[in-house]
């Protein structure tokens, strides 16, 4: 019975690259789309949830063992679903965050992670008529979702692999 549960370890398993990390330094994120302070919103997002993962402690560049880096370079909103009267008019959209970020040994300066990263999120265009809509107003309320969902997806490759 005990050789059935041989492969189970109890605590987080790293990533090959990152075994050794114990520390992490999170840099604000470089924004080169050209919505403002959605680098903020990412960077606190990422530090969130490297703290609710537990894998890593979120410390300053002096005590750390790896700087992770990242950069904005596109946020994207896209047509999802359009008003059933009138098929121009979209009530649904798609709002897509990529980017990339990079994990570097302080010691070494090796890079150990370089890689793309995108979140995603939905949202409707409110308003009591499509006239009435203001579908910015509906984006920028719906960009810290997809930042969220950005650093679910950064944090779990650095902390799983996957």
């Amino acid at each position: 019975m005990l050789s059935g549960c041989a492969g189970y370890h109890v605590g987080p398993i790293k990533p090959t690259p990152m075994k050794s990390v114990q520390r992490i330094c999170v840099q604000n994120f470089k924004n080169d789309t050209l919505e403002p302070r959605v680098e903020v919103l990412l960077t606190n997002a990422v530090i969130k949830q490297i703290q609710q993962d537990g894998t890593y402690e979120v410390t300053d560049e002096a005590h750390a063992d790896v700087i992770l880096t990242g950069t904005l370079n596109e946020l994207l909103r896209r047509p999802a679903r359009s008003f059933r009267n009138n098929i121009l008019q979209t009530r649904e959209y798609s709002l897509y965050l990529r980017g990339r970020f990079t994990v570097t040994n302080i010691n070494t300066g090796q890079v150990i992670e370089n890689r793309p990263f995108t979140g995603t999120t939905s949202f409707f265009v409110t308003g009591s008529s499509p006239r009435a809509a203001d579908s910015n107003q509906d984006e920028r309320q719906a960009i810290p979702l997809a930042a969220e969902d950005m650093a679910v997806r950064m944090v779990s490759q650095i902390s799983e692999g996957w």
